[in-house]
């Protein structure tokens, strides 16, 4: 079976004035369809730049992103927004949620961009709600939800459209401790249940023992691929 992600030899250069900033050196990956993948490493190791780079935010100086058999970095902008759209969510640190609409009203919009009708899938639409526990807030706007909740209706709105990849970016990084476990419990839901592909960037130990495997980032390079401790115990 081909792999849902693979990158090759990505690297990437910024230019700031007359200096060069190098930020990945060579990164080389595989993520097979239906896997739970956590990204760690210190901070300016390069983990933002490649999640970026994968979801087809940013142009690499070289090397490839083949998602699903597509090439990504051969696609021109406008490609690249289109494959964007079709095969990738992206769930970030600020839950960016359009804050005069419903938590149903966030989704309607997610899946009429990718669809561009008007009619969805409302059977889908409350199936992803009902797993991530949202029933009762989908008249809800986003301030009258709680931080947790937001960011549920933030994942909710990322998956809605079946992507072939979720990107998490430090999800749980603006919640508390009860609300970060609630939200990890739920993404581990969303991979054993809908099989969502996940790749998740933490800081977070606790977090990544989650996964069903840690890649460890260095100075640009991915330097180590391992299971967790504690990975089985910390699935749903």
């Amino acid at each position: 079976m081909n792999p849902v992600l693979e990158t090759i030899d990505l690297r990437m250069v910024y230019h700031v004035g007359k200096m060069e900033v190098p930020a990945l050196r060579g990164a080389t990956l595989r993520v097979e369809v239906g896997e739970y993948v956590a990204i760690m490493g210190p901070s300016g190791c390069g983990k933002s730049t490649f999640l970026h780079i994968v979801g087809g935010m940013l142009k690499p100086t070289s090397g490839r992103v083949v998602i699903e058999g597509e090439d990504l970095t051969a696609m021109t902008d406008a490609q690249r927004t289109d494959l964007r759209r079709r095969k990738i969510g992206f769930v970030f640190q600020r839950f960016n949620l359009f804050p005069t609409l419903t938590a149903e009203g966030n989704l309607k919009l997610a899946e009429r961009i990718y669809s561009g009708k008007k009619t969805q899938d409302p059977a889908r639409r409350q199936g992803v709600l009902r797993l991530l526990g949202l029933e009762d807030k989908t008249h809800h706007k986003p301030l009258e939800l709680s931080g947790g909740e937001q960011q549920r209706v933030a994942i909710a709105r990322a998956v809605i459209n079946r992507p072939a990849i979720l990107l998490a970016d430090e999800p749980t990084g603006n919640l508390d401790t009860e609300n970060s476990d609630v939200v990890l419990n739920m993404m581990g839901q969303l991979n054993k249940e809908f099989r969502q592909t996940i790749i998740m960037i933490t800081h977070n130990a606790e977090a990544a023992a989650r996964a069903d495997r840690v890649i460890e980032m260095r100075d640009g390079h991915v330097v180590r691929s391992r299971v967790p401790a504690g990975a089985v115990q910390g699935r749903p």
